[in-house]
């Protein structure tokens, strides 16, 4: 019976940490995002009032039109997709510094990969929030050293020499990730993978609308999960 006691009690303490850490990192996450918002727009807001040069409201709208829904578009299927695998703080994190698709997204996933831990749970969310925290100090870093070096490195960088190597960076780094998840039940992967290859090879057209086209994979996978699941083809873990 006091075994029994002591559990209750050591499950109600960590109940009561997990929400003090869940609502730590909404209030922490809200306030952060703000304050990039508002240094996003106040910047170019103290640039044109220092130098009393406004664009005209016609041309904001103009270049709006022409970008704002793509852009909206993606940050409302990338928030929908993201934020269950990198948790609240890894999503925070990830979306205030930017580029979740090429580099955080890739660095989250590897990391609760090597750790051994679940998308969705207490531990994943912390290893996420900690892989995309390193991932965007590295990033800055090595972009100060590019800004510093940009002029001695531009020979090298442009040779034709490396330039295959740069072409095939980010087919390399989601092959490797592929290669994992995929092995882990090709029976689900191979669906969304081979429609994907179909429609690239059709239409080339759309590589360049990727992120629109992640949900449509999901969605793939999904279906095609549902379907082997109920006629017995997939295993019930």
């Amino acid at each position: 019976m006091s075994n029994l006691n002591q559990q209750a009690k050591s499950n109600s303490t960590k109940s009561k940490s997990t929400k003090s850490y869940e609502a730590s990192v909404h209030t922490f996450g809200r306030i952060w995002m703000l304050c990039a918002f508002f240094m996003m727009l106040g910047i170019p807001a103290l640039i044109s009032t220092y130098f009393s040069a406004w664009p005209a409201a016609s041309s904001v709208i103009k270049g709006l039109l022409g970008v704002a829904p793509i852009f909206w578009t993606v940050a409302v299927i990338e928030i929908l997709t993201y934020t269950p695998m990198l948790g609240s703080g890894g999503s925070y994190l990830g979306f205030v510094t930017g580029n979740l698709t090429n580099l955080k997204v890739p660095c989250a996933l590897y990391a609760m990969e090597n750790a051994k831990v679940s998308q969705g749970t207490l531990e994943g969310e912390v290893i996420s929030t900690i892989a995309i925290a390193t991932s965007s100090i590295v990033t800055t870093v090595i972009i100060a050293l590019g800004v510093l070096l940009l002029t001695p490195l531009t020979p090298i960088l442009n040779s034709e020499l490396l330039k295959p190597a740069f072409d095939n960076i980010l087919p390399a780094l989601f092959g490797g990730l592929a290669v994992v998840y995929v092995s882990k039940n090709w029976k689900i992967a191979m669906a969304p993978l081979v429609f994907m290859c179909l429609l690239f090879i059709l239409v080339p057209s759309l590589a360049s609308s990727v992120s629109v086209l992640v949900p449509v994979g999901a969605l793939i996978a999904i279906v095609t999960a549902r379907i082997l699941y109920k006629k017995g083809l997939l295993e019930d873990k």
